[in-house]
């Protein structure tokens, strides 16, 4: 007998939720929260899913309730002795604590992983993590997806010429170089220095963009303090014009100023967070639920998902 698949979302990643279910063919399953007056909440299932591959959607940007609600969802599934519980997490929270870079500092990614596979998920499918290595935190499979797969078909429909792929800084030379080359573009590289963390404080540019085209990449955008001053570097010298791509749009504190005061044509980005402000016009959102759909069913129906990854 096939097994049934159901799907189910936090409330943060609601929106996406939706959009995702109806790319896979199925609603969302069943779900209400019941919220207690001091702040603390229960998620309860309202269908069966014994015996069902289960898919729970969400997010885990800030606020901590959004990871907290994931975690509650998927042992109340293990509970209810779902049978496979993946969690669909398009953007993986604490990432960027991959690390230990100072002394006496947790590595955060690796405990949100910890917790995720105690609390019963058996897999994970996520995009494009802060660090490729996220991956060996978890001794669960992870499905790793890259947003390249959406943005490609973007650069390509923008019919630039002189095109050429920035990073905003050393950490994405991989993936910028990864994109130069598909595209067969040039690649240049911000180098930043910081005193602490979301604040630059200086920077420099390795490469040539007279008269070129120029797509920053990055896997996220907080406090566009780097995007913006690399944007401003890039035109000072003497770019024709400077775009911005980022997968996960956090944007935090300033950023819809920053990027909206900029030189930034135009700022591409994924449905992986919620945008808090609609009503700036550079920032443009392209989906990623039908690449999520797609590799759950493959996920389900059991097949290499291999055909996704184009860089």
């Amino acid at each position: 007998m096939h097994q049934v698949a159901l799907l189910f979302s936090t409330r943060g990643s609601q929106e996406l939720a939706l959009k995702i279910a109806e790319h896979y063919g199925e609603e969302l399953g069943k779900l209400k929260i019941i919220n207690f007056s001091d702040g603390e909440f229960q998620p309860a299932f309202e269908q069966s899913v014994r015996g069902s591959r289960v898919f729970l959607i969400g997010s885990t940007f800030q606020p901590t309730d959004n990871l907290m609600e994931l975690l509650l969802m998927i042992d109340a599934a293990k509970r209810a002795s779902a049978d496979k519980i993946t969690a669909v997490i398009p953007y993986y929270g604490y990432a960027r604590q991959d690390r230990k870079d100072a002394p006496r500092v947790p590595i955060g990614a690796k405990l949100v992983a910890e917790m995720l596979a105690a609390a019963g998920a058996t897999r994970v499918m996520t995009m494009d993590l802060h660090a490729d290595q996220i991956q060996g935190f978890f001794d669960i499979p992870v499905d790793h997806l890259y947003a390249s797969t959406i943005f490609v078909d973007y650069i390509k429909g923008l019919n630039l010429d002189n095109l050429t792929i920035a990073s905003p800084d050393m950490g994405g030379a991989k993936r910028a170089n990864n994109y130069s080359k598909y595209l067969n573009a040039d690649i240049v590289i911000c180098h930043k220095e910081r005193k602490k963390a979301n604040q630059v404080e200086n920077m420099m540019l390795i490469g040539d963009v007279e008269g070129k085209n120029v797509i920053l990449l990055d896997d996220m955008i907080d406090t566009a303090g780097t995007l913006a001053k690399a944007a401003e570097l890039i035109m000072e010298k003497g770019a024709a014009s400077v775009r911005a791509i980022a997968t996960h749009p956090v944007l935090s504190g300033e950023a819809y100023e920053r990027l909206e005061n900029s030189p930034l044509v135009e700022i591409a980005v994924t449905d992986s967070i919620p945008l808090k402000n609609n009503s700036y016009s550079k920032i443009k959102v392209l989906s990623c639920a039908p690449l999520f759909a797609d590799v759950m069913h493959m996920v389900h129906d059991r097949k290499s998902i291999s055909s996704k990854f184009i860089i």
